[in-house]
C-alpha cells in the first residue's frame, strides 16, 4: 500500500488502534505492519491465516471495513495484494 506521505502517521494510527482486533479475528494466527526501506510511503501488512474461508469471513467483517473505509482514503496509489502458500522443502 502506498500513502499520501502526510498521511503515513494517520495510517499507522489506524493500524496500531486495529492491530489486536486483527490478529484475535477468528483464524488469523499473525499479523504484522512492514515499512519499505527505501520508500517510506509504501507498507505492507503480513498476515497469516488458517485458512481461505478465514480470510474471507475477515474481508466480510465488520471490523474490515471499518478499517478498510479509513484506510483507503489515505492512499496515493492502487493497492495490491496477494494470497499466497508456502513452499515446503524437505
Amino acid at each position: 500500500m502506498s500513502f499520501i506521505p502526510e498521511k503515513i502517521e494517520e495510517f499507522k494510527a489506524v493500524f496500531e488502534a486495529n492491530w489486536t482486533h486483527i490478529k484475535s479475528f477468528p483464524g488469523c494466527s499473525h499479523v504484522e505492519l512492514l515499512q519499505d526501506l527505501n520508500n517510506p510511503s509504501v507498507f505492507f501488512t503480513y498476515s497469516l491465516w488458517e485458512d481461505e474461508a478465514s480470510v474471507e469471513n475477515y474481508r466480510q467483517s465488520e471490523l474490515f471495513k471499518r478499517v478498510w473505509a479509513a484506510t483507503k482514503i489515505l492512499f496515493n496509489d492502487k493497492p495490491q495484494a496477494w494470497s499466497v502458500s508456502p513452499i515446503n522443502f524437505p
